[in-house]
């Protein structure tokens, strides 16, 4: 497994643990580039983590979606091996956003 898998199983593995929903976007000449490896939904927040190794950089490309995913009222996150335990408490964090609720609401 290279560095930056490791990385990403990592961060798997505690969503997984506090069940948090995500999913890793596959692009495959198909989706836009730059979209963070994780992408997901805790308690209604959107967010999305690019795992890095090696002190390994952003691109502009993932820098730009980054800034997408802040700019509309979610969350991005970049971590490496040397950070990656701060994912527990930045989840965490998630939880205290504002999330405008649409329980019992209908739509004309």
């Amino acid at each position: 497994m290279t560095p930056e898998g490791k990385v990403k199983a990592r961060v798997k593995a505690i969503l997984d643990s506090m069940k948090v929903y995500y999913f890793m976007p596959s692009t495959g000449g198909y989706g836009r580039s730059g979209i963070p490896d994780i992408i997901g939904c805790r308690n209604g927040v959107f967010f999305g983590i690019e795992c890095k190794a090696n002190g390994g950089k952003t691109t502009a490309l993932q820098e730009r979606e980054i800034k997408r995913i802040n700019d509309a009222g979610g969350c991005a996150l970049v971590v490496d091996e040397v950070n990656v335990e701060i994912v527990p408490r930045w989840l965490r964090q998630l939880d205290t956003m504002t999330v405008p609720t649409t329980k019992g609401e209908t739509h004309d």
